[in-house]
């Protein structure tokens, strides 16, 4: 019962803060900018992915015994990988709009124009459904004939994999492969879109706009560390394939806090939200 309500608060916390960042941006006309865009899609994604694997876990934490279908599992495999695979993506559209926007500010309306942000946007859904599509693909025809207990928090792919009574080195090459092209790959361009940013801050003469540069790149570096750092560790780390705990909570972490913790950063970090929020509430007029 402890965790079940710590898990819910948590849980609380996720919708309640994502849905402010919504509601923020689709309130305010000034937010109406390709960063907070690709805000609203992370935020979007957030809601998406912890309420795939949350709720089945209070279910459990309150019935241990009540088990989840076939149907279910498999359900919650291919949008857990989905939305995780989007964040991936997003995270990197979200760094290459703070590059244009600071390595070449007189171009920016050129270079991320809406025509681009939205094919961006669906590109990054679209390759998270299809890479997801075909993990299925690949696990459905797998015979489950071992005991029917996931030795972890949710239906975790490789969690799965370890129930099947068949050779699994095809489903388990094909994670590992996707887990290095989806996070190795773009959190590399990631650190190369940080150092370019870095050298043209550095050359801000201005400590005012220096200050203003890093302010925009801040939240997003948080995110960026939590996200890809946890979920490195998980799937390309050593001893991968392994059932560690200490993995299996990371992934506990990975799933439940970066949600909740993603909007935090961004509110705490980010003026033009903070502004838009006291506006929002008139605290701007009673100040």
């Amino acid at each position: 019962m402890l965790l079940f309500g710590l898990f819910s608060l948590f849980y609380t916390f996720t919708l309640l803060g994502n849905g402010v960042i919504l509601g923020l941006i689709c309130l305010d006309s000034r937010l109406h900018t390709p960063m907070y865009f690709f805000l609203s899609h992370l935020a979007v994604v957030d809601i998406a992915y912890t309420c795939n694997t949350v709720p089945q876990m209070l279910v459990n934490l309150l019935n241990p015994a009540k088990p989840i279908s076939f149907t279910g599992c498999m359900t919650q495999t291919f949008l857990f990988l989905a939305f995780a695979i989007t964040e991936c993506l997003l995270l990197v559209v979200m760094s290459y709009d703070r590059y244009a926007a600071i390595c070449h500010p007189l171009r920016y309306s050129a270079i991320m124009s809406w025509r681009v942000c939205i094919t961006l946007a669906v590109t990054s859904w679209s390759i998270g459904i299809l890479l997801s599509m075909i993990h299925l693909v690949l696990l459905l025809p797998l015979p489950f004939c071992k005991p029917q207990k996931i030795d972890h928090f949710f239906c975790e792919i490789m969690a799965v994999l370890k129930l099947a009574c068949a050779d699994t080195h095809v489903n388990e090459n094909m994670v590992l492969a996707g887990a290095v092209s989806v996070l190795v790959g773009p959190f590399s361009s990631v650190v190369i879109s940080y150092i370019c940013i870095l050298c043209a801050i550095l050359k801000i003469h201005s400590g005012e706009g220096q200050r203003k540069a890093f302010s925009t790149c801040s939240s997003h570096l948080c995110v960026v560390g939590l996200f890809y750092g946890t979920a490195i560790i998980m799937y390309v780390g050593p001893q991968y394939g392994n059932p560690k705990e200490q993995k299996k909570y990371l992934l506990l972490f990975h799933s439940l806090f970066n949600p909740m913790l993603n909007p935090l950063i961004y509110s705490l970090r980010n003026t033009d939200v903070k502004n838009t929020l006291k506006r929002l509430l008139g605290l701007e007029r009673a100040l």
